[in-house]
């Protein structure tokens, strides 16, 4: 047996999560939309590794001017 191990604890905010979700059946379905449209995006390959190619290299101190 674990010295840590509480029988069926539950946080407060794990509580609250249930409460929201026994009031609001489709908010995690809601959730998933919102993850779907802001970052599961789906990825151009070619054009990223031409994105990565066209990249110009950054002189190690930015604001140095050329003395040249």
């Amino acid at each position: 047996m674990n010295i840590f191990y509480r029988p069926k604890y539950q946080s407060e905010v794990t509580q609250f999560i249930d409460q929201l979700k026994a009031k609001d059946p489709a908010l995690e379905s809601k959730q998933r939309q919102g993850r779907d449209l802001l970052w599961d995006k789906a990825v151009d390959r070619s054009a990223w590794s031409e994105y990565r190619q066209a990249e110009v290299e950054q002189k190690p101190y930015v604001y140095q001017t050329d003395a040249s």
